[in-house]
């Protein structure tokens, strides 16, 4: 997963008139911040997951020490190090980036 590099790492205090805006409603906004952030947080679990099975022996027993070593340790420091799926979600949201549909409209057209 691409991550932006003007994301910050920690939170920002925002404007609710700003999260209104794209939807006109700020609870349908949070709720699309959310499922996003939800997205976002499967995504980036999956990939930490695969690069980390690259590490793991076939005969992994829970009685054995477990061997880190220094790649994988850089891993995990590396998806620590991200911002949380919630403000990427939130970047998204406010610059456009995310599509979604309004839940009245798909209703009244069938």
């Amino acid at each position: 997963m691409e991550i932006k590099k003007n994301i910050p790492n920690n939170t920002i205090t925002r404007k609710l008139v700003d999260l209104d805006r794209p939807t006109g409603n700020i609870y349908e906004s949070v709720n699309i911040i959310a499922r996003r952030a939800n997205q976002i947080a499967t995504e980036l679990k999956t990939e930490l997951n695969r690069k980390l099975a690259d590490f793991s022996s076939p005969s992994d027993n829970s009685v054995e020490e477990t061997f880190e070593n220094r790649e994988q340790i850089e891993i995990s420091r590396y998806y620590e190090r991200l911002p949380k799926p919630v403000i990427i979600a939130t970047e998204e949201f406010l610059d456009n980036e995310v599509f979604f549909k309004h839940g009245a409209e798909q209703a009244d057209q069938q």
